[in-house]
């Protein structure tokens, strides 16, 4: 039942903001676009009320798809009838049966909830980063005139069955706030690179940096995001021998480092610097299509009772100088290697996805795309620790209802 008006709502949550009625988008109305799986017949539950059981639990802190119905069991009548769980008999509501949740979830059609669940998380993070204004500052306004997005792939791990390889996703996770835009099944990694234009088609990429690792760094693809009106950064390997031999042979030492950055913590203590030089098209050019500016990044690793490493690492870009300055072109490729710790990581730590065992049907992807919705909407509104606002969420399952645009009104007759 819903906590007491008067009882104290925990720090972390306070950290969310005001959750009135019309500030966060409802996800009902994207749900309903998700083709229900089941025949007509002996329907009880709307598929889109066994949907937001789902997400409502999963911003609680569920993992499993027991878990998912134990939220269901805990929930109050009226918090059942506001996600549209009708009448049973004797007036009361029961709600989905971990039996229904698991036979939904092995049979919803996953590309139909991905794409709902990444337009609902596209939705409210362009709300929540759509009004800033530009300040005075150059910098700074090429930051904020230019968002940043990056596709990354990951493996489930725990889906993987002696007659069945793991599964592995490709997402597009936008930088800085991170949510999950799209989201696509793969057949291995090595697959990845035939679902580049496809999960990026859909989206709006005007002015928008796409970022990605070398596996993707594929011409075909480059030029496509360029007639997109897209910008991208590259990352140069072996796997484009010319275009490597290019980059790397390019006069570095001749320049001074550009932008410099050094962190310290978990035992260890990381310095980064980065260089950019134009190469002009009568000097040679660089051969990657639209490539306008060369990029090396040097980075220093020590960690507690070890050798110190080097690394570098090259890259190329659409943009030019006057576009972003070396500090932006070092956020945007921090931020494409971030993407481990700010999704996947609490992914497979706070929701435990790398040890979840689910395997059938579209289950686990379906159990990936909640979670992607939990850990979005939640940074949307500010949540900085995700396992501990998931843990006071679940303390009452009326807390998770407003985090997703649900609300409610309180009956006293419990009907």
């Amino acid at each position: 039942m819903p906590a007491d008006v008067s009882s104290p709502i925990p720090a972390v949550l306070a950290n969310l903001g005001p959750l009135d009625r019309g500030q966060v988008a409802d996800l009902r109305p994207y749900l309903d676009a998700v083709p229900d799986p089941r025949s007509r017949r002996g329907r009880w539950y709307s598929l889109t009320a066994i949907l937001l059981v789902c997400a409502c639990a999963t911003v609680s802190g569920a993992k499993s798809i027991d878990e998912l119905a134990e939220w269901g069991e805990r929930a109050g009548l009226e918090l059942l009838e506001a996600l549209g769980i009708r009448r049973h008999l004797l007036r009361w509501r029961r709600s989905p049966s971990r039996a229904t949740i698991g036979r939904v979830l092995e049979r919803v059609d996953g590309d139909a909830l991905d794409a709902a669940i990444g337009a609902y998380l596209a939705d409210r993070h362009r709300a929540a980063t759509g009004d800033e204004e530009e300040d005075e500052d150059g910098a700074t306004t090429c930051r904020r005139s230019l968002r940043a997005i990056a596709l990354d792939g990951k493996a489930l791990k725990g889906s993987a069955r002696l007659d069945q390889q793991r599964r592995h996703l490709l997402s597009v996770v936008t930088q800085g706030i991170a949510c999950t835009l799209a989201q696509v099944e793969v057949g291995a990694k090595t697959g990845e690179t035939r679902h580049f234009r496809p999960l990026l088609a859909p989206l709006d990429l005007t002015d928008t940096v796409v970022t990605f690792d070398a596996l993707h760094s594929v011409k075909a693809n480059i030029t496509w995001l360029v007639e997109k009106k897209a910008h991208y950064i590259a990352v140069i390997k072996s796997n484009h021998p010319l275009a490597f031999a290019q980059v790397s042979a390019l006069p570095w030492d001749a320049i001074g480092v550009q932008h410099t950055t050094s962190e310290t913590g978990h035992g260890r203590r990381e310095s980064r610097s980065i260089k950019t030089m134009a190469v002009a098209d009568n000097l040679g050019g660089i051969a990657f299509p639209h490539a306008k500016l060369a990029i090396r990044l040097h980075r220093r690793r020590q960690e507690t009772g070890k050798r110190e490493t080097r690394r570098t690492d090259y890259a190329v870009t659409s943009l030019d100088a006057h576009q972003a300055d070396p500090e932006v072109f070092a956020a945007f490729i921090r931020g494409e290697w971030g993407i481990e710790n700010s999704s996947h990581h609490i992914r497979d730590v706070t929701f435990g996805e790398d040890a979840s065992t689910v395997y059938s049907g579209t289950a686990p992807r379906a159990m990936a795309a909640f979670r992607n919705l939990g850990i979005g909407a939640l940074k949307i509104l500010g949540a900085v620790n995700i396992a501990k606002t998931t843990r006071a969420i679940g303390e009452d399952p009326a807390r998770a209802l407003p985090i997703l645009g649900i609300n409610h009104q309180p009956n006293s007759s419990g009907t």
